[in-house]
């Protein structure tokens, strides 16, 4: 199984860019993992949000295969625990699936058409946090589920 975070926009504080890359060499050690960044859009002063989104939507589905599990990053979202998230994530990997798609979208959410396509909706909490530290977060905590799943020390009850 391979699980790709797809995130629209670059993260511009390299301090965040450094700790996302070390969580992301972690999960390296646990799976094949794959952070994919979407260009942010250009020239978006002439354009309404819903043409952002459009727009943005249409570079993400895009970046998505047909069999793939997708999972959009969303305020509105199904909340986990870690560990309920760690056996989540062990349940699909257990269930055959070749790809699982964590999708963070730009900053004013999803198209109509992606929200169509996510398979799921998980959200990291009910507090609004930047896109840069979004990023941050999931990847800690897909390291994290993979700590829990192999029983090592990283995570405390």
């Amino acid at each position: 199984m391979k699980i790709i975070l797809l995130a629209v926009g670059k993260t511009d504080d390299s301090r965040i860019a450094d700790l996302i890359k070390v969580y992301a060499d972690r999960l390296q050690h646990y799976i094949n993992f794959e952070l994919e960044i979407i260009p942010d859009l250009k020239k978006t002063k002439n354009l309404s949000v819903d043409q952002q989104k459009t727009l943005e939507g249409e570079l993400i589905l895009g970046k998505i295969q047909n069999s793939d599990f997708v999972t959009l990053l969303d305020e509105k979202g199904k909340t986990y625990s870690s560990l309920q998230f760690a056996q989540l994530i062990n349940k699909r990997s257990l269930s055959g699936m070749k790809r699982l798609v964590y999708v963070i979208g730009g900053p004013y959410g999803f198209s109509a058409e992606v929200y169509s396509r996510g398979n799921s909706k998980l959200s990291l909490s009910s507090m609004t946090f930047s896109h840069q530290m979004v990023r941050l977060f999931a990847v800690e905590q897909l390291y994290r589920a993979f700590t829990i799943l192999k029983n090592e020390p990283y995570h405390h009850e």
